[in-house]
C-alpha cells in the first residue's frame, strides 16, 4: 500500500490536469476491468462482486492536487502565479517547484534586507511572490512556460519518525484515498461497487457532480483525508483529531451534514471490528460529500478520512498505522453493507 502511495503521489496531476494520474490508475487495473472516463475526466470504474446490491454503493477520491498557475512572466523572466486549491502563503515561501515542462523553480519575494522594518511583521501574499526558474528574459522564460502552465510542488517520499511510521510527502491528499480505491478494485468484494476517481475536488468538488449524476448512487463513501492539528500550541477540540487515533469518521463539516444512521453504523462497526476510530472534534473544511449528497434524488453519504497533518503543503503528514486502519474499516463496511 505504501509503495502505490507513494507511486501516485509522485505524479503530478493539479486540478484539471489530472490525465497522468489517471492513466496510472488505468495501467493498474485488473485486466478486464469495466471503466470508463467521461467527458471531464473522472474516471469511473465498476467492480463487479459476488451479489448486486439492493441500493447502489459508491466510493469516491479525488486524483488531484493543490499547486500553482502560471499567471504572468516579467520581462526579467520571473514567473508570477496564482494558487489552485487553498494553500496558505506562508508554506509556499522558499519552496521548489516543478513546472509542466519539467524545469525546476524556486518560490522567492523581495531578500529580508530590502524589506522595511515594517512590512517584515506581515505575511506575504502569494502577489508578493514569484518563480525563480533562472531565466534571464521573458523571451528564455517562455521556452519553459505559459500563461495558464501549471506547477507542483518538489519533494521526496519520505519515510520518518521512530520505525519509520510517519511518510510525508505532496499530494497525499487525496491519493491515499485512490490508492484504496485501487487496491480493493483488484480483491473479490461481496457486492457490486462503483468507484470514482474524480478530478477537481480542490476548486470547489466540481468533478464529482459529474461522477455521481454519472452512477447515481443511494449509499456513497467519500475517501479523504482530514485536517489534524495535533501540534504543539493547539489544545482540546481545535485538534479536531489526531494522528495515530485511526481513522476519522465526520458527522459533519463545512460542506456537509452527513448521514446520522451511517455515521452511528460506522463507528459502531468500527468497535465491532476492534478497529481504532475517531471522529472530528471541530466543524471544518469539506469534501466532495456537498456534491455527491445532492445531484438527483440524493445519496446517504459518509466520509473516511485519514488524519493528516500539514495538508495543502509540500509536506503532508500521515501514520501508517491510520493508513491501514482506515483501509480495514473501509472494507469492513463493504463487507457489512448490507
Amino acid at each position: 500500500m505504501i509503495d502505490l502511495i507513494k507511486s501516485l503521489c509522485e505524479i503530478p496531476g493539479v486540478s484539471g490536469r489530472e490525465d497522468a494520474v489517471r492513466d496510472f490508475i488505468i495501467s493498474k487495473l485488473p485486466a478486464g476491468t469495466d471503466y470508463t472516463v467521461d467527458n471531464l475526466g473522472n474516471l469511473i470504474v465498476h467492480k463487479k462482486g459476488a451479489k448486486t446490491p439492493e441500493k447502489k454503493l459508491m466510493m469516491c477520491a479525488h486524483m488531484d492536487e493543490v499547486g500553482l498557475i502560471i499567471t504572468y512572466i516579467t520581462d526579467d523572466g520571473l514567473l508570477k502565479f496564482n494558487e489552485i486549491g487553498g494553500i496558505d502563503p506562508a508554506v509556499l515561501i522558499g519552496r521548489t517547484v516543478t513546472l509542466e515542462s519539467g524545469a525546476k523553480g524556486v518560490i522567492a519575494l523581495k531578500h529580508i534586507h530590502l524589506i522595511e522594518k515594517d512590512e517584515r511583521e506581515k505575511l506575504p501574499k502569494h502577489t508578493d511572490m514569484y518563480i525563480d526558474i533562472g531565466a534571464k528574459s521573458k523571451e528564455e522564460a517562455e521556452k519553459y512556460a505559459y500563461l495558464g502552465s501549471y506547477a507542483t510542488f518538489d519533494c521526496d517520499f519520505t519515510e520518518f519518525g521512530t520505525d519509520n511510521r510517519f511518510v510525508r510527502m505532496k499530494a497525499l491528499d487525496d491519493r491515499a484515498g485512490c490508492a484504496f480505491m485501487l487496491k480493493l478494485i483488484g480483491e473479490d468484494l461481496p457486492y457490486d461497487v462503483d468507484f470514482a476517481f474524480d478530478v477537481q475536488e480542490e476548486i470547489g468538488t466540481v468533478g464529482a457532480f459529474a461522477a455521481t449524476y454519472g452512477i447515481m448512487p443511494d449509499v456513497c463513501v467519500v475517501l479523504e483525508t482530514t485536517t489534524a492539528g495535533d501540534i504543539d500550541g493547539v489544545e482540546g477540540d481545535k485538534r479536531a483529531c489526531v494522528l495515530g487515533d485511526g481513522p476519522v469518521v465526520s458527522y459533519m463539516d463545512r460542506g456537509t451534514i452527513y448521514d446520522h444512521d451511517l455515521y452511528k453504523d460506522t463507528m459502531n462497526l468500527a468497535k465491532e471490528k476492534g478497529i481504532k476510530a475517531q471522529t472530528k472534534t471541530l466543524i471544518a473544511g469539506g469534501n466532495d460529500s456537498r456534491a455527491v449528497k445532492t445531484v438527483g434524488e440524493g445519496a446517504r453519504v459518509i466520509a473516511i478520512s485519514i488524519p493528516t497533518r500539514y495538508l495543502h503543503s509540500p509536506n503532508c503528514v500521515m501514520n501508517k498505522d491510520d493508513i491501514s486502519a482506515t483501509y480495514t474499516l473501509i472494507k469492513a463496511f463493504i463487507e457489512d453493507y448490507e
